[in-house]
């Protein structure tokens, strides 16, 4: 039931943006207030269970690929950057901008996660001792990478362009591996 209701509060974000009661989300999944409250003491316990979900999630799937000894660096690297958390379409700008102005609190911890990504910055810290990856500042590298990824975060502009999101990291990951010029 819980999983229902986490998916019910994301749908209703995204009808509603995150001003909604508990009320209309009861009213969502065809459930009393008072089933909902059995879960979920509040609507911000709710909110706080997406937000542990998908960072714990994030980082188990970045520590299985770090310590995956089947794959090359190149792979490892790859894979870290193109990881989708499982409710990835709850983080859009809209959602975050609101979340900023009624959940502070909230807003502060996932912007402080979306900005710093350790795994990732270890394994370009060794793309560039092993000669992968080309001598450069690691901390705009960095921030050029998840600024690029960040801006998955639109979600508007990718349904306008019927872009699905995991696409849309595909593709920013492959010209941030490989360029945007053809070798030869």
């Amino acid at each position: 039931m819980k999983s229902r209701i986490i998916r019910a509060f994301i749908e209703e974000t995204r009808v509603n943006g995150i001003k909604f009661t508990m009320d209309d989300l009861a009213k969502r999944l065809g459930i009393s207030k008072r089933t909902l409250y059995e879960h979920f003491s509040s609507k911000l316990e709710i909110l706080e269970s997406i937000i542990d979900l998908t960072l714990s999630e994030f980082d188990e799937r970045s520590n299985q690929i770090i310590e995956d000894q089947s794959l090359g660096l190149k792979e490892k690297i790859r894979q870290t950057i193109t990881i989708m958390p499982e409710h990835n379409d709850f983080y859009d700008l809209r959602i975050l901008e609101q979340l900023k102005r009624y959940y502070p609190e909230q807003w502060e911890r996932i912007d402080r996660e979306i900005h710093q990504w350790d795994n990732l910055k270890k394994l370009l810290e060794e793309g560039m001792e092993t000669g992968l990856i080309k001598e450069q500042n690691i901390e705009l590298l960095m921030k050029i990478i998840m600024d690029a990824i960040n801006i998955t975060l639109d979600l508007k502009f990718f349904s306008d362009h019927s872009i699905s999101v995991k696409e849309a990291v595909e593709a920013i990951t492959e010209l941030l591996l490989h360029g945007l010029v053809k070798e030869k």
